[in-house]
């Protein structure tokens, strides 16, 4: 009420007047995202928030949208992101709702036109969002003002944030000092910011470190300062704490059972730290136990996707990947093959030096990640990769990122590994987004018509701009399959039993009465009968399963001392194929492109000749070196 009322100006000068130490609760947004690979369903989240709206009227905001819950929601919950803000809005209307905004990356992992970034932000102030943290992956602030100029027109609050990486305590990295992170909040704060965010998106912000940290800001900043901080390390209450004596205003907790390890240090846990000091924060402790019970009873629905963190993690102060990516990282690596994760963090960490020592968020971490994968799966060393790297062909996000899609990192680019990844290509100097064409939104609404899309409305035009494979795929199976929101949880992500039944709520009054009574045997062509009674009445559905695998099928591998052999980069799935046999190519020519979950590359022709063979089509799922095709070299045609 205070901000429609009063304005952000009333906000801050509010947030500025408490002394108590002020919360937000991320259990709808960050911790999933970071404990289990943003898999949250909205139907979980509604059954209590209210409770939590009314348990906790003193929270300062709760986290609920942006991050990795929009694609996700698309990708892996069959959900609509932009519906899930507007129920948790009309469920919680007496709470700040909160999202993280990746700046000109918006919710996606690329740059995006200026006019997707206002419009974007325009429909999420209209559909709930109250604040807005805005961040840039690489603490590049002419990715930043756009979105703080356009939160402030609609009268929301721009929350410009500053990610935090390496030790101010130390000097093993040079570039982020705390002169460095002083002269950056000055920066943001004459770009506009009403308030100021600290990002520790790695935990990797000690206790004594955030006291110095907090109190050189508070003597050079007026707007309240929001922290941030994973307890991946364990020291998240003592990083708080400190931080609390030193000033800060508000920082990020979550409910006991979605919080600590690669999520937030815990709501109770923190309350329960400042006992006896007058910044404890004003929560109603026993409300806050009695909450946590609904989120402890439901945390087994989605053991399936933990990331199997069960204590303090230390080497992520060397290792320096971010809470959020832990999980998700663990789901990429698995579908690719690779099941030592100890591996993917030591890589992790030797990339990052690779590349100069970066910060490390979404998107600049998943380009890491990316670059990580990819060279435990070709063998790789950065030695090697330095060496020969103009050989091989990166994962998309990696040639994006050194071409400067994302922006320019702290320091600058590593010039001889940016030349071998780009391979020619001339990398941008200024703000991608400077010069990217307008979207034309009308053009990509009448797509979506001619689709089949009835009515598309701007959320989905936007979500089809940021995500146009994602969006439409889930588009086909909403008009395929309908709904699958008002499922309960379990039955979603581990199907029914034999003999199992379900109650399924179509509508307010109706509620559809569904058993399982067997699962046929798979035909000859992978198809499966499953036979249900639904309220009385026997029905009988067909589907292909998922395990048979057609006969004769087989993969081959890449001979590696045959040229003419190419071979797969990585596991995943063939999304395009772009020549055929016979078809002459040139070198560095499009054959294929694989996709791994998130992580794209392109396959490119290493000379110039004529496709001989091919031995993948599009939809296949593959092996990493299987065999993709044989060229015969030659001279092509000009």
């Amino acid at each position: 009420a205070l901000l429609h009322s009063d304005g952000a100006q009333g906000v801050t000068d509010w947030i500025k007047a408490q002394n108590q130490l002020l919360l937000t609760d991320t259990t709808f947004r960050d911790a999933h995202q970071s404990l289990f690979a943003t898999r949250m369903r909205t139907r979980d989240m509604l059954t209590v928030a209210q409770d939590m709206g009314n348990g906790l009227p003193n929270l300062f905001s709760m986290e609920v949208w942006g991050g990795a819950t929009f694609d996700v929601a698309y990708r892996f919950l069959n959900e609509d992101p932009w519906t899930r803000l507007k129920k948790l809005r009309a469920a919680l209307p007496h709470t700040l709702l909160q999202m993280l905004f990746r700046g000109s990356n918006a919710v996606g992992y690329q740059n995006y036109p200026d006019n997707v970034i206002k419009a974007f932000i325009q429909k999420a102030a209209d559909d709930g969002v109250d604040i807005f943290r805005i961040f840039d992956s690489l603490n590049w602030l002419p990715q930043m003002t756009l979105s703080i100029d356009i939160v402030k027109q609609t009268g929301k609050l721009a929350e410009a944030t500053m990610c935090y990486t390496g030790d101010i305590l130390s000097h093993a990295h040079p570039k982020y000092q705390l002169a460095y992170y002083v002269d950056l909040a000055k920066q943001l704060v004459a770009a506009g910011a009403d308030m100021l965010a600290i990002k520790d998106m790695a935990g990797l912000l000690k206790p004594q470190a955030a006291t110095e940290l907090v109190t050189a800001l508070k003597d050079v900043v007026s707007v309240p300062i929001h922290l941030h901080t994973h307890d991946t390390t364990g020291n998240g209450i003592a990083t708080y704490v400190a931080a609390a004596n030193a000033g800060v205003d508000i920082v990020d907790v979550a409910q006991s059972s979605f919080s600590g390890t690669t999520s937030q240090p815990s709501l109770e846990s923190l309350y329960y730290a400042l006992s006896g000091n007058q910044r404890q924060p004003d929560v109603a402790i026993e409300k806050a136990q009695k909450l946590n019970r609904y989120f402890q009873a439901i945390r087994p629905y989605y053991a399936d996707f933990s990331n199997g963190v069960t204590g303090p993690l230390t080497d992520i102060y060397t290792v320096q990947m971010p809470g959020g990516q832990y999980s998700n990282l663990q789901q990429q690596a698995r579908s690719m093959g690779i099941t030592d994760f100890e591996a993917v963090k030591t890589m992790y960490a030797e990339v990052n030096t690779l590349f100069g020592d970066i910060i490390k968020v979404t998107p600049s971490s998943k380009v890491v990640g990316d670059m990580a994968l990819f060279m435990l799966q070709n063998h790789l060393t950065p030695d090697e990769v330095l060496a020969h790297g103009e050989q091989y062909d990166f994962p998309a996000s990696v040639v994006a990122f050194f071409k400067g899609d994302l922006g320019q990192p702290v320091g600058g680019f590593p010039k001889a590994l940016q030349a071998k990844i780009l391979k020619g290509q001339k990398p941008l100097t200024v703000r991608p987004g400077q010069l990217a064409k307008p979207a034309d939104l009308k053009a990509v609404r009448a797509a979506l018509v001619q689709a089949g899309m009835n009515e598309p409305s701007t959320e989905d035009v936007l979500s089809a701009i940021l995500y146009p494979d994602v969006f439409n795929a889930y588009a086909r199976k909403q008009r395929q399959i309908g709904p699958v929101t008002k499922l309960d949880s379990p039955s979603y992500f581990q199907g029914m039993r034999i003999g199992e039944t379900v109650s399924v709520p179509i509508k307010a009054g109706k509620t559809m009465i569904i058993q399982l009574n067997a699962i046929g045997e798979a035909d000859a062509s992978g198809m499966k009968t499953l036979y249900f009674t639904v309220d009385g009445q026997k029905q009988e559905v067909q589907i292909r399963d998922a395990h048979q695998k057609s006969a004769g099928l087989r993969h081959q591998l890449a001979e590696p001392t045959d040229r003419n052999q190419i071979g797969a980069p990585m596991a995943g799935k063939i999304v395009s194929v772009a020549v055929k046999s016979g078809q002459e190519v040139a070198q560095g020519d499009a054959l294929f492109v694989i996709e791994a979950m998130k992580m794209e590359t392109t396959v490119h022709a290493p000379f110039a000749g004529t496709v001989t063979h091919l031995y993948v089509e599009a939809g296949a799922l593959i092996k990493s070196q299987e065999l993709l095709a044989k060229l015969q070299p030659g001279v092509t045609k000009q």
